[in-house]
């Protein structure tokens, strides 16, 4: 008999990533007044969570951790067909790398029951693909990455399929654990119109630093051990140099290359 209730999707509104500017003090992103959207990967997990939630009845709850301004991408979701929704904001939460991030995710998805938790499999913004792994382990749960279709749920484990470059793999995992998503593994639906209209009137729960109750050492900056040594824009040149040559020349010549700029050495 099918016993799952509920389905966590982490979601992070990603800025534009045509729009992506740098602070050179900070070495964080720059988000206010950039176009943002909802990253591409999890949005791939909110498909696969609302398709389940069609087969099995299960409920979908969405968590996210940003900006206040995340209400507005956390309304659409509502439209696509989700049931709650949960903001993770605070000042105290602002600059975290993917290490901080995890941190204030598990503590906040650790006062919550669930069975299984989608995340995207990297944010657009950052292309570390750290957070879902990163937070299965603070949960000490099993995680599965790299999923591209999710075949079966059963009682107490689910079966998936994980793309990798070359392969396909094939895996049963135990509930409750993390499966983090591709952005092709499906088509995401549109929001529907009478989902739009209730949307404006369902509760956003708001979460923040002392409802964790969580070390301030281990969140935003101060609990983010990557720091940026610093951000440059590289310069362009219309002047190309082109080379006919073997793969074993071109490997040569590369490795010369970078010898000669100290990026490697013998």
């Amino acid at each position: 008999m099918f016993i799952m209730k509920k389905i966590v999707v982490l979601v992070k509104q990603v800025p534009d990533s045509t729009e992506i500017r740098v602070d050179k003090e900070t070495g964080t992103l720059i988000r206010a007044g950039v176009p943002s959207i909802i990253n591409p990967d999890d949005l791939a997990g909110i498909e696969a969570a609302l398709q389940l939630k069609e087969k099995y009845g299960v409920t979908v709850d969405v968590v996210s951790m940003g900006p206040p301004q995340a209400t507005g991408m956390l309304r659409e979701l509502y439209a696509r067909g989700v049931d709650n929704c949960t903001l993770i904001t605070d000042r105290k939460f602002a600059g975290a790398d993917t290490c901080a991030t995890s941190n204030t995710l598990a503590a906040a998805l650790g006062k919550e029951e669930f069975d299984l938790i989608i995340a995207g499999r990297q944010a657009i913004d950052g292309d570390t693909a750290q957070v879902g792994p990163q937070t299965a382990e603070r949960l000490n749960i099993p995680q599965v990455t790299y999923v591209d279709e999710i075949i079966e749920l059963g009682e107490s484990t689910v079966t998936v399929k994980k793309s990798l470059e070359d392969t396909e793999e094939i895996i049963e995992a135990k509930l409750p654990c993390v499966l983090t998503t591709l952005s092709g593994m499906n088509t995401p639906r549109y929001m529907n119109c009478n989902d739009i209209v209730d949307s404006f009137s369902k509760e956003v729960r708001v979460v923040t630093f002392a409802d964790l109750q969580i070390d301030a050492g281990k969140v935003g900056l101060a609990g983010s051990p990557t720091k940026v040594h610093s951000t440059f824009t590289k310069e362009v040149s219309a002047q190309t140099e082109t080379f006919n040559i073997s793969a074993q020349e071109a490997a040569e010549k590369i490795a010369k290359t970078l010898k000669a700029k100290q990026l490697i050495t013998k």
